[in-house]
């Protein structure tokens, strides 16, 4: 049965030969209806896939610019908390340090103006020059001429302005020795000067470097405004540094929230019963262990949304601050609570671990093993139990990278939707091109499969167009004769 076809049954090749010479002239005639139906069928198929890319392309660029919008708005949020505050960081240093200023003024006003005085009462005065230096120049020009009476005058006078300006020199050290008693006495004020104008200083230091953290932030608030490319792109990067940061501080908490579990696992299955099953492979205890560490999330999580710490929650932040402080003290016992709940677990699985450690010993032996120190026993058990009382707390924080990766997932996630999109789209058109190239391909291998009868119609056109050339040269030469 499966030679059916053949003409001579011994002789394959002979009779695909014959049965493809038949088939030709059938061939050639549906050539046109084939290339017809190969077209179609590129167009059918390739057309909804250029289709399908257009549209994915589309849909990219809307969810580009939903994301650009919210990725803006809530930078434009989160610079505008930055710089809400810096302002109130300003007015605290503002009414910190600078409300005593004008008692800060008057002290410095009063030191300078006595550091003043002091200095005019140090200054040198220079004194007068005395009657009778006049009279000394008029004798000095007195001619001696060697007589006793004139050298013994010389000699007086010598003698009485030497003995003068002793006396000059004695009260001119005596005003200097004053002089410098005082300014001696300018060093506490001085000391007191420059300690004040220290602090006026470094108040003005800090309010211009605040006041600089402040620019900066309204350079980048404008630039969020103006949705230029810049700012974008900067979000952008930030979103993914926080996303991969809240990532990594989550799976750290998550480590915390393992050993947490350990920790209370065992003796919830004493409570609660370790038999009790809620599905085949899903135990009641390790539930119970669960909710336990959810609940402490969920308080540590209320208490930084009514510390305003995360806003995950607006109806928190909009409370009055009574109603959060109500709310926190409640929170915070809560957690206090099932800190102590959990201490008080790890304490009954340290009991129940060395009740089963000591039935292993006793089947295991019949000698009675020494009893181990008290102290050293007590160690781990203490260790356990803080354990349990501290992680509570430390998972309360999870809170702030939570809201981290809530905020930054909006942003990767957009981003990478996005790639997947544009991606598809660049999928589905290649996919269209292929088709319709594929079509054409297989068109021009049917064109291959029938190259006989193409090259005899080929030759039969040359021939017609040969005669038709000749009739056409003939007509002009019989209408001249």
């Amino acid at each position: 049965m499966s030679r059916f076809w053949m003409i001579w049954p011994d002789n394959t090749m002979a009779s695909a030969l014959v049965l493809f010479v038949i088939a030709m002239p059938f061939l050639y005639a549906a050539r046109k209806l084939v290339h017809d139906l190969f077209r179609s069928i590129g167009h059918m198929v390739g057309g909804p896939l250029r289709l399908g890319a257009h549209w994915l392309f589309a849909t990219a660029r809307d969810m580009k610019e939903r994301n650009r919008v919210v990725l803006l708005a809530h930078g434009r949020e989160e610079v505008g908390q930055h710089i809400e505050r810096e302002f109130e960081r300003i007015s605290a240093l503002v009414t910190r340090d600078l409300e005593g200023y004008p008692a800060l003024q008057r002290k410095l006003l009063e030191e300078i103006t006595r550091v003043e005085e002091d200095y005019k009462k140090c200054g040198e005065v220079p004194p007068p020059p005395p009657d009778w230096v006049e009279a000394v120049g008029a004798i000095a020009k007195v001619k001696s001429d060697s007589n006793e009476m004139v050298q013994r005058i010389l000699e007086e006078i010598k003698r009485s302005v030497n003995s003068i300006h002793d006396k000059a020199i004695a009260e001119y050290r005596r005003a200097y020795e004053s002089r410098h008693k005082i300014l001696n006495g300018f060093m506490p004020f001085w000391r007191s000067l420059d300690k004040t104008f220290g602090q006026v200083d470094k108040k003005l230091t800090g309010l211009q470097d605040t006041s600089a953290k402040i620019d900066a932030q309204m350079e980048k608030y404008e630039q969020i405004n103006k949705k230029t490319d810049k700012a974008e792109h900067a979000l952008t990067v930030s979103a993914f540094t926080q996303f991969a940061i809240s990532i990594a501080v989550l799976a750290i908490a998550a480590g915390g929230a393992l050993i947490n579990f350990k920790l209370i696992a065992l003796p919830f299955s004493e409570m609660v019963g370790a038999g009790d099953y809620l599905t085949s492979s899903l135990r009641t205890s390790d539930v119970a262990a669960l909710v336990i560490i959810f609940v402490e999330a969920t308080m540590g999580l209320f208490v930084m949304e009514t510390l305003r710490i995360t806003h995950l929650f607006p109806l928190i932040a909009n409370m009055s601050d009574k109603m959060r402080r109500r709310m926190f003290w409640v929170a915070l016992v809560f957690l206090a609570v099932l800190a102590g709940i959990e201490a008080a677990l790890a304490l009954m699985r340290d009991m129940l671990m060395a009740d089963k450690q000591a039935l292993l010993q006793s089947l295991a032996t019949t000698q009675q093993a020494a009893p181990p120190d008290p102290l050293l026993t007590r160690i781990p058990t203490a260790g356990q139990m803080l354990l349990g009382f501290i992680l509570p707390f430390a998972l309360a924080f999870v809170a702030i990278p939570l809201e981290s990766f809530v905020y930054s997932l909006r942003t990767v996630g957009g981003v990478i939707a996005v790639m997947i999109v544009r991606t598809t789209g660049f999928g589905l058109r290649v996919l269209g091109n292929l088709v319709r190239q594929l079509c054409k391909v297989v068109i021009a291998v049917y064109d291959v499969t029938i190259v006989l009868p193409l090259l005899a119609e080929r030759l039969v056109k040359a021939l017609r167009s040969g005669e038709g050339a000749g009739e056409a040269q003939s007509r002009p030469v019989k209408r001249a004769a």
